[in-house]
């Protein structure tokens, strides 16, 4: 049990879209994601997620509608809803989904990422 530091985990790297993780919670990965720009239309057949945005601005697009997040600011996607993240600027976000959560969901991109670093 040590104390997370969120800033120094941050510091650890720079790429955008690539979740890193940093905690255990249950059955849940607790990520860290620096994102800047578009990411992809996608869903969680299976799993809920949840966006904190910890540094910048966040737009989640939905079908509907745009939800857009500041820091402090949460979101819980529920499953099966298909969404796309978006920023205008660098934006360091928190995400909580279990651990079998393939970031991409089922759309293999350039953007997959099949095995997350734990820092």
């Amino acid at each position: 049990m040590e104390v997370i530091n969120l800033e120094q985990k941050f510091g650890q790297f720079t790429d955008h879209w690539h979740p890193h993780v940093v905690a255990d919670l249950n059955d849940q990965h607790v990520k860290l994601a620096k994102v800047q720009g578009e990411f992809i239309w996608h869903n969680h057949a299976a799993e809920d997620e949840l966006f904190l945005v910890v540094k910048g601005q966040l737009h989640i697009e939905f079908r509907t509608h745009t939800a857009t997040l500041n820091p402090g600011e949460m979101l819980v996607v529920p499953r099966g809803v298909e969404h796309r993240p978006h920023t205008t600027q660098e934006t360091w976000i928190l995400l909580v989904e279990p651990q079998a959560t393939r970031h991409t969901g089922e759309v293999e991109h350039a953007l997959t990422r099949h095995d997350l670093p734990r820092i």
